[in-house]
């Protein structure tokens, strides 16, 4: 494993010297990479029992108060107290199919099964469906139509911003109307198949997003997952119609994963700058268009398992959640003020959509001048 990252630090070293679509800096490309490569070269190693512990309390405190929830009246203050709790721990726990994604699997399959068991399939985000995510950190990829993460906002309008927030309300109902009733179509017919697992099985905000770029290759174990999900959302709605599970519950439920959404697209809106037109960037550049949020213990609410040092997870994508804060606080001290390392650091998530506001304006009123001087 360690030969594999300093395989990986050596060539992002490299790339450093040949890309020529970083933004110019004082600070030059290869001297910030070997200073911080040398900052963080022991935090690469993931520590299995903080995963496992974090994970397992996590799921246990997200399912124990989604059902209190659930079981309670709507006018019960201990039943929107649990609620709260279970949107918090419940996006907590999902959020580990970041980091399984990111770590190799020879050396994950049992947490990553554990993780489909009690997370994946209850969730219906199996890990299969975050493969794309591996796009998002290509340079080839990253910010073009390929990549199915990013939407370039600084480019557009302020009103495709909200479009893009209503992803909340159609996407838990295309999820699962896209298991209980694509799934079992979808084996009807070998091209039908090969659509089905190009464009309707990642999770993305994007969605002109295909997986015809390098596709991923889906497994067996892939296929039990997915299979898994499709009988998840057969028995939820056999449970309804033979009313041993009332009719309420399905709204609370799409209740809680819209709560849980709108967080997630809160905290992807503050993650990026949003500033690339669709061209493949650099290395550098990737992480010069990513966010670091320091916030406080508010932040690691909404942006749990190290989410708030985005742009740090885009430079070294092979560091552990666990390990995220340690390399922050030491990039900070190697690196001067005005470092292309601080210019990443926001203080909170209001400065970053104030600054992806303030852009977006900016360009449409050149844009009008422009039309208006033609």
């Amino acid at each position: 494993m360690n030969t594999h990252r300093d395989k990986f630090l050596d060539s992002v070293v490299q790339s450093s010297k040949q890309s020529p679509n970083a933004a110019p800096s004082s600070q030059s490309q290869r001297d910030f990479y070997l200073q911080s490569k040398r900052a963080c070269a022991d935090l690469f190693e993931p520590q299995a029992s903080i995963f496992w512990i974090d994970f397992i309390i996590s799921v246990t405190v997200a399912y124990v108060a989604a059902s209190i929830y659930l079981a309670s009246n709507l006018t019960s203050l201990i039943g929107w107290g649990a609620f709260t709790i279970s949107v918090v721990t419940m996006y907590r726990a999902s959020m580990f199919i970041h980091e399984i994604v990111h770590l190799p699997k020879k050396e994950t399959t049992t947490f990553r099964r554990f993780w489909n068991f009690f997370a994946g399939v209850p969730m219906m985000v199996p890990t299969f469906t975050y493969q794309s995510h591996l796009h998002h950190h290509s340079s080839q990829h990253y910010g073009t139509e390929h990549d199915g993460e990013y939407l370039p906002f600084a480019q557009g309008r302020i009103w495709q911003v909200f479009i893009y927030m209503t992803q909340i309300v159609l996407q838990p109902m295309l999820v699962f109307l896209r298991y209980l009733i694509w799934t079992p179509i979808s084996f009807l017919h070998p091209k039908l198949r090969a659509w089905t697992l190009a464009n309707a099985s990642s999770l993305v905000i994007n969605f002109k997003y295909t997986n015809h770029k390098k596709p991923f290759q889906h497994t067996r174990e892939d296929t039990f997952w997915e299979l898994f999900t499709w009988f998840r959302a057969v028995v939820m709605l056999l449970l309804v119609l033979a009313g041993i599970m009332p009719m309420i519950r399905l709204p609370k439920i799409l209740l809680l994963a819209m709560t849980v959404l709108t967080i997630n697209h809160l905290r992807t809106l503050a993650a990026h700058r949003y500033r690339n037109g669709g061209k493949p960037i650099s290395h550098l550049a990737q992480f010069q268009d990513s966010t670091n949020i320091t916030g406080s213990w508010w932040t690691e609410l909404w942006c749990p398992l190290g989410l708030r040092y985005h742009a740090l997870h885009h430079l070294f994508p092979g560091i552990p959640y666990h390990n995220l804060g340690i390399a922050h606080r030491r990039l900070m001290a190697t690196h001067g003020e005005g470092s292309i390392y601080h210019q990443s650091v926001y203080p909170n998530f209001q400065s970053v959509v104030k600054e992806l506001f303030a852009e977006i304006a900016n360009n449409n009123s050149g844009k009008i001048k422009k039309n208006e001087s033609t």
